[in-house]
């Protein structure tokens, strides 16, 4: 199983990005997609999760109304659209995929992980 994470770059505030997780090995469609940030020094900050019905919630502390994640199981490849971005978004994005039947804001609950994408936000 891979998760191959991609889209990250560097942006000036206020532009948009869209990240992509693309997996190999899995069905995306079984499992719940999350999307989470971690910063330098500091712990995994969950940001979106999607589940395998569609469910959608957001980490209203970091989207404030901003991102939008989504999934194309046609595609095996889930989506975190981004925009509005702030220098405090500045962080490593990562995807993951849950364990089978579970979903979770917790980055414990998830089984696999994408190797993560880098976004730095210019003010």
């Amino acid at each position: 199983v891979q998760l191959q994470a991609f889209g990250g770059g560097l942006v000036q505030a206020g532009g948009s990005l869209r990240l992509s997780c693309a997996a190999s090995g899995l069905l995306l469609g079984t499992r719940a997609m999350g999307w989470f940030r971690q910063s330098e020094g500091k712990e995994y900050e969950f940001v979106a999760l999607i589940t395998s019905g569609g469910n959608i919630r957001y980490s209203s502390d970091v989207v404030q109304g901003r991102f939008t994640i989504s999934r194309d199981n046609a595609k095996n490849t889930a989506y975190l659209q981004m925009s509005n971005l702030k220098p405090e978004d500045t962080a490593t994005y990562y995807c993951a995929a849950s364990r089978s039947g579970s979903y979770s804001v917790y980055d414990s609950a998830y089984e696999y992980w994408g190797q993560g994408t880098q976004v730095t936000v210019s003010s």
